[in-house]
């Protein structure tokens, strides 16, 4: 699939609307909600099970799904009674989509999604299967539905929506309870919703995540470039290709000072990929051994413990540890160095030690950063869930650029701007 497109000549009068998913949970541990001040028409959040996800109301009558947040995915797929052949138990009734609501093969998006490998002039219907680095798979139909978001005056607004209407689910996808209903796709990628919102004139083509770092917060999604700081950010290019990804380059990695080993051949730097549907963090296999050196050589007292499974790396301290607060002074920060702005302006991201260490059920000290190999990236560093917490980070597919900033993530910010540029902005629920 190609890049997403940019706003054609007839089209360069600024969106209508910049769309803001707002989560601000109180106990996201046993799904508690409270009630949010009416102007802000918001909803709290869930995290379970290491997964962020929001709720998107699509249908008419509209009925909430909650979808995986997942940056790395152009595809938003729904588990799908059309009939279903393998699905799980999700949180909500499978959606049911009428006959009028099946994508044609001969569909803009269709073509998009399948190239010329699956073409079927006869078909009726768009046919898809997509699998995951986890070796799991989904396959279904294309349908278009509406979606609905709410204004922040409270105003009710329908866009148009193609999504997967997922009826075969495979591998880890079929573990039942599960908390979701699909994945919400936000790629760069035609597909994706960020994309279809912006072809739409509904927002410009930037989308946001704030992801608490405190456990008992989720924080917040956003759609729309209201809510992306003018100052404070760091921003570094998205790179072209042919998958549809995030991605950009890292010219060294340092832990406490010492620089990992970044492989650099044929004058070509690290890639760096940052996807939101990872738990875990990947490096490629020379960096991952050279920071496990690092570990064991600063960390007096731990002793590695290969008895405990929770991760391939954990140590047992030689006291009680019950949270990262117990031992993240012992530790170093994780540095990720890209190419200066202007050539003398640095750019770090800064993976703290409660971004990349878990506390296992054992008590042992667990590194959340793992083997790329194992998910088929050995020369690719994956940003997942776990180092992307308490910070705000934008993808800016006008600009083709990603930034972020520290936040601890508890309640968007409305950039402070020119009267003139201010939009308004659009209010969903994230859970």
């Amino acid at each position: 699939m190609s890049a997403s497109p940019l706003l054609s000549a007839e089209e360069t009068t600024p969106p209508l609307h910049g769309v803001v998913v707002i989560a601000l949970p109180d106990h996201a541990d046993d799904g508690g909600r409270d009630a949010l001040p009416r102007s802000e028409a918001a909803a709290p959040a869930v995290m379970r099970r290491a997964q962020y996800f929001t709720s998107i109301n699509i249908g008419n009558p509209a009925r909430p799904y909650f979808l995986d947040i997942d940056t790395g995915s152009a595809l938003t797929w729904i588990q799908c009674d059309a009939p279903c052949t393998n699905c799980t138990k999700g949180p909500h009734p499978l959606y049911k989509p009428a006959k009028e609501n099946m994508v044609l093969p001969r569909d803009s998006l269709c073509e998009e999604l399948q190239g010329n490998q699956n073409y079927c002039d006869t078909c009726k219907q768009c046919e898809y299967e997509i699998a995951y680095a986890d070796r799991s798979s989904s396959a279904g139909v294309l349908a278009r539905d509406n979606i609905k978001l709410i204004t922040a005056d409270g105003e009710r607004a329908n866009m148009d929506f193609v999504f997967g209407c997922a009826h075969d689910q495979q591998g880890k996808l079929l573990d039942s309870p599960a908390s979701t209903d699909g994945i919400l796709g936000l790629s760069n990628g035609a597909m994706s919703l960020p994309t279809q919102l912006a072809k739409q004139r509904i927002i410009s083509n930037v989308f946001g995540h704030c992801i608490a770092t405190d456990p008992s917060s989720s924080g917040y999604m956003f759609l729309g470039d209201d809510y992306v700081p003018r100052w404070g950010m760091t921003w570094v290019p998205v790179r072209n290709g042919p998958e549809d990804v995030y991605s950009t380059v890292v010219q060294k990695v340092n832990y406490g000072g010492q620089e990992l080993n970044v492989r650099e051949q044929a004058g070509k730097l690290t890639q760096v990929i940052f996807d939101s549907g990872s738990s875990y963090t990947y490096f490629p296999h020379e960096i991952y051994t050279s920071l496990i050196a690092s570990l064991e050589a600063v960390s007096p007292g731990f002793v590695r413990d290969e008895s405990d499974q929770t991760l391939p790396f954990c140590m047992k301290p030689n006291f009680t540890v019950r949270s990262v607060d117990d031992v993240k002074q012992l530790f170093k920060p994780l540095l990720l160095h890209f190419s200066k702005a202007w050539l003398v302006i640095p750019r770090m991201f800064v993976i703290s030690p409660e971004n990349y260490l878990i506390i296992s059920d054992k008590g042992n000290v667990c590194l959340g950063v793992l083997d790329g190999t194992e998910i088929g990236h050995s020369s690719t560093i994956v940003i997942g869930d776990v180092s992307l917490r308490g910070k705000l980070v934008a993808y800016d597919n006008d600009g083709n650029q990603i930034g972020w900033a520290q936040s601890d993530c508890s309640r968007p910010q409305k950039a402070s701007r020119v009267p003139f540029f201010l939009s308004r902005a659009l209010l969903g629920q994230l859970l």
